[in-house]
């Protein structure tokens, strides 16, 4: 039997019923893999080899709810079979799933996961080399006009002449510390309390009022498109809520994919979510890309099985079928691919 590793956060803090890794994970065990976990501090170097005390799992029955993009799951979504040290080479395939920052626990988990001696998604080299906020600057012509710096003159100076930004750290992650931040009488205490008084770098970006129409997660396969989905800022918060609907793909979306890809595919980066807002590139989700689930529950998607077919197979399963140019994304598909 095909045997499959998640590297995760502690399972006891994630959310069953949206969380991508347990989306994966379950689309891995109803495609017949056995499912294992193991933390970073669970992972261990002896002669030269990686190891892992690694828990096996058995996933308890889910269905969508019906009504919005949660899953019914027990309290207690798993059952666990065994724990034992076992050497990180023999899975199939390694999932690395902890959430940003990219601190020293992350990077440590990297290098570690350089001797896997099997294949890890994403690729801890990749991981080092794009900053999920940072990869975007390398397009400038494809993001709003943007600005990244700690000292308070240049950040007053960017917000003075767009008007409006949104301000957030370049560690950052999952919407935290997120500052709206116009040119008004306010915008210096506000740039003072993001910076932390000028010492943290932040990311200031033009606010784009198209984001009022919905902010695109695109879904990306070794650097094809296979999916999107519409999010849209809460009616009481100008930050991205969970997705609402199919998103319908455009030209925009298309450069920017065909301009990441090359990039992506270069440094092994299999599964990816880009953040466009207005045909702007925000973000490059590389580190543990998400959203899939909710999107199989909202939308009756496939897509958390359509990413693990393709990755423990896909020299024999065929690539994801990109968008197409002449139609909308639909709402269902029998092989779980958006087209």
């Amino acid at each position: 039997m095909n045997e499959v590793l998640f590297v995760t956060d502690p399972l006891s803090g994630l959310q069953a019923e949206v969380d991508a890794t347990i989306g994966l994970m379950a689309a891995s065990q109803d495609l017949g893999l056995e499912v294992w976990s193991c933390e970073p501090a669970d992972l261990i170097v002896a002669n030269g080899k990686l190891l892992a005390r690694a828990r096996r799992l058995e996933l308890r029955p889910r269905h969508p709810s019906g009504f919005d993009h949660r899953w019914i799951v027990d309290p207690v979504w798993f059952d666990l079979v065994e724990t034992t040290v076992v050497e990180v080479a023999r899975f199939d395939l390694v999932q690395l799933r902890i959430d940003p920052p990219v601190d020293e626990r992350y990077l440590h988990t990297t290098y570690l996961l350089d001797l896997a001696g099997t294949r890890v998604v994403n690729h801890p080299e990749g991981i080092r080399a794009l900053h999920e906020k940072l990869i975007a600057l390398r397009f400038p012509e494809l993001c709003p006009p943007t600005y990244v710096g700690a000292e308070l003159a240049g950040l007053r100076e960017f917000v003075a002449a767009v008007g409006t930004a949104v301000v957030k750290p370049v560690d950052g992650f999952a919407g935290l510390d997120v500052w709206l931040v116009g040119n008004d009488h306010a915008a210096l205490s506000l740039l003072e309390s993001a910076t932390q008084g000028g010492r943290r770098q932040v990311i200031a970006q033009q606010y784009l009022p198209a984001v009022e129409h919905g902010n695109k997660r695109l879904f990306l396969l070794d650097g094809d498109l296979f999916g999107a989905v519409l999010r849209r800022p809460c009616a009481d918060d100008f930050r991205i809520g969970p997705p609402i609907a199919p998103a319908e793909i455009d030209g925009d979306d298309r450069a920017i994919v065909a301009a990441l890809r090359p990039h992506l595919r270069r440094r092994g980066i299999a599964l990816a979510g880009l953040d466009v807002i207005g045909g702007r590139l925000i973000e490059v989700n590389v580190t543990c890309p998400g959203g899939m689930h909710k999107t199989d529950a909202l939308l009756g998607t496939d897509l958390s099985h359509t990413i693990v077919r393709h990755l423990l197979a896909s020299t024999s399963v065929p690539a994801p079928t990109p968008v197409s140019a002449e139609k909308p994304t639909s709402v269902r598909q029998p092989e779980g691919v958006l087209t």
